[in-house]
């Protein structure tokens, strides 16, 4: 099993982060994808993957992020350079997000998309993939995607955390994306503003376009919810969405590798 998404560089993790990472491996876990979601986060998950071996990282600027501070002249260069970087996989993670947090509200749609699109160009510039995150924005993001579809990379990335209709699943599977589960689809219910379970998300998706993902510090599966997430517990969610596709767990997991290495070009050391 591979995380193919989490946020190690993130302050949940300042005392602990070697801990977590050996305990991850030690429990069976192959690869651990680092994720930055602006340009500091980005710079430090960078820097925590060339201490260790079996993890990459991926570089970009999140949608709540589109209005900050940061996002001055040079963001984008300095962007470009951080995913010129040894083991940085993707652009990501990268995408439109509607839903009204209370911490966050809105951010402005269009300067969401106009970060979102210029960082699409950036992956396009440099070969990389996309790591997309989106949440009540599905046809937004659909619409630009499909102008830039013809230039993405063959497999052009992943759709991470899927949530939406089985409508815009379908059209992202079609546009050649690999979806994202995480620990949450082992609630119970749905999030707001959905329609569609994610079980119902996971059974539909083909097993050779899943790949697992922790989201850590968040999204904790059960029966761990409540406290912080780990890589290691992608082992759970994995456990979790094989019994719906009633597959043995050492198939789904062998095939969940393949597809992360698959969309990342991962290179495993097996040492």
């Amino acid at each position: 099993m591979i995380d193919v998404h989490c946020h190690l560089n993130f302050h949940a993790f300042d005392k602990d982060v070697d801990e977590v990472i050996k305990r991850a491996f030690d429990k069976g876990i192959k690869g651990i994808i680092n994720v930055g979601t602006k340009i500091d986060s980005s710079q430090k998950a960078v820097d925590l993957i060339e201490k260790h071996e079996n993890m990459w990282a991926i570089v970009g600027v999140h949608p709540h992020h589109s209005d900050k501070l940061e996002l001055e002249e040079n963001w984008l260069q300095i962007l470009e350079e951080l995913a010129k970087k040894e083991k940085v996989v993707a652009i990501g993670e990268i995408g439109l997000d509607y839903f009204s947090y209370k911490s966050n509200g809105i951010v402005d749609p269009k300067l969401q998309k106009e970060t979102f699109i210029k960082q699409v160009e950036l992956s396009i510039k440099l070969g990389l993939p996309l790591q997309i995150h989106n949440r009540q924005a599905g046809s937004d993001i659909l619409e630009i995607l499909n102008e830039y579809k013809n230039n993405l990379q063959e497999i052009p990335g992943m759709f991470h955390c899927f949530a939406g209709s089985r409508k815009i699943l379908k059209k992202v599977l079609e546009l050649g994306f690999y979806v994202g589960f995480d620990g949450n689809i082992t609630y119970d219910g749905m999030a707001p503003g959905e329609d569609t379970s994610l079980s119902d998300l996971a059974e539909y998706t083909p097993l050779d376009r899943i790949v697992v993902e922790t989201d850590a510090p968040f999204l904790t599966p059960l029966p761990h919810r409540g406290s912080r997430n780990v890589p290691s517990y992608a082992i759970i969610t994995g456990s979790f969405i094989a019994k719906l596709k009633k597959i043995p767990y050492a198939s789904f997991a062998e095939q969940t590798m393949k597809n992360s290495e698959a969309v990342f070009d991962l290179k495993l050391n097996h040492d």
